[in-house]
């Protein structure tokens, strides 16, 4: 029990401060106002704890609370930059959801990418080809969106069972793949805003449009708790139903779980159709939601910053909804951070790939808070007690 608060909390939470505090010797160390200073170590710690202070601050302000913003005005009026932490936490959440699924399957779902630009693809032209009622409309893009995604998932997972063809190699391939096609389909007739050399789609409806949550000044719609409904059904899909213990069957021991009777290959295929469907619903939410033309750009980094949120959420829905909002703050902070206090927003990027690194030590981690003795010592009173 103890070992497993560890694994799927304090670990993850440690790794997350560890890479903060390496990141801020980063900014520190790269901060030509500090190294000025360093002939003298108090004034140069000094400096040091201000520069990474103001750099923090400024990525809090960004990402969650600004009261720069509320002045004159309600003090809601800061909480603007939450509402646009909001708005990137819910397709990272989506995409988050689909690699950590097939984690559980023992597949390591590298596509997520590809799979969100099918999901926006699908989502876009049926968002500006017709002219439905609201819900209707609304409804017949996601699930247009969320089919070709799960069709392009699901292939994996059939060349992963049929030909044994490795699911990281295969999706990385069908990433690129993804990127050239709707380049290309950005260039035809079908997508192509008319009078446009660009390749843009023409803007979807407004029909076709997420409703907002809280008015015309901000962007944030139902698309959270869309993903939220979303964590929720995958967590009792995994713990609640026969076919997610088929799931978790085949990522703890396939030759076990073929034994016993279960289609590993259908429970790969039917994992990788699910897990790009996840990612395909992100696009389409993204699409209606607030990008609302589609452009060869329109996935971002979604599909691979998905990567470190299901490693940081230790696969589990929970833990990918508070890692998605994490690392969606990171973004949208990171441009506050540079514009206030100068530091390069790339200072995210080094944040994310040390998420990786601690979340891939566990054991450095473990040392460095010496959470192995906490664990020992909790382990013999827990004996003490029972005894």
């Amino acid at each position: 029990m103890i070992k497993k608060i560890l694994d799927k909390t304090l670990l993850p939470l440690f790794a997350f401060v560890l890479a903060l505090f390496v990141g801020g010797l980063v900014i520190g160390f790269t901060d030509n106002k500090v190294l000025a200073k360093i002939s003298s170590p108090i004034e140069f710690l000094k400096i040091l704890g201000s520069t990474v202070g103001n750099a923090y601050l400024a990525l809090f302000q960004g990402a969650i609370y600004d009261p720069n913003l509320a002045e004159g005005k309600s003090f809601f009026a800061g909480f603007y930059p939450l509402s646009e932490t909001m708005v990137a936490t819910a397709p990272l959440i989506l995409c988050g959801l689909s690699v950590a699924l097939a984690f559980k399957s023992g597949l390591f779902n590298i596509g997520a990418q590809g799979q969100f630009i099918f999901g926006a693809m699908g989502a876009s032209y049926i968002g500006f080809h017709y002219k439905l009622p609201m819900v209707a409309h609304i409804l017949l893009a996601i699930v247009v969106g969320v089919i070709l995604a799960a069709l392009w998932g699901g292939m994996v997972g059939l060349l992963k069972a049929k030909t044994g063809a490795h699911e990281v190699i295969v999706t990385i391939m069908l990433n690129y793949i993804a990127a050239k096609f709707i380049l290309f389909m950005l260039g035809t007739k079908m997508f192509l805003r008319p009078g446009r050399l660009d390749p843009i789609a023409p803007p979807v409806v407004d029909s076709a449009k997420l409703p907002g949550l809280f008015g015309a000044n901000y962007r944030v719609n139902i698309g959270i708790f869309i993903a939220l409904a979303a964590a929720a059904l995958i967590w009792w899909l995994l713990n609640r139903s026969i076919i997610g213990f088929r799931f978790r069957a085949v990522g703890a021991n396939s030759s076990a779980a073929r034994t016993a009777g279960i289609s590993v290959s259908a429970a790969m295929i039917a994992t990788m159709a699910i897990s790009g469907a996840l990612s395909g619903l992100g696009g389409a939410i993204h699409t209606l939601g607030n990008q609302y033309e589609l452009t060869d750009t329109v996935a971002a980094s979604f599909g691979f910053d998905a990567i470190t949120v299901a490693l940081l959420g230790r696969g589990t829905p929970l833990g990918v909804i508070l890692a998605s909002f994490l690392f969606a703050g990171l973004r949208v902070g990171g441009q506050t951070m540079q514009a206030n206090v100068g530091v390069p927003v790339e200072i995210v990027l080094v944040i994310q790939a040390l998420v990786v690194l601690f979340i891939a030590a566990p054991d450095l981690v473990k040392r460095i808070f010496r959470l192995r003795n906490l664990q020992e010592a909790t382990a013999m009173a827990s004996k003490g007690w029972n005894g």
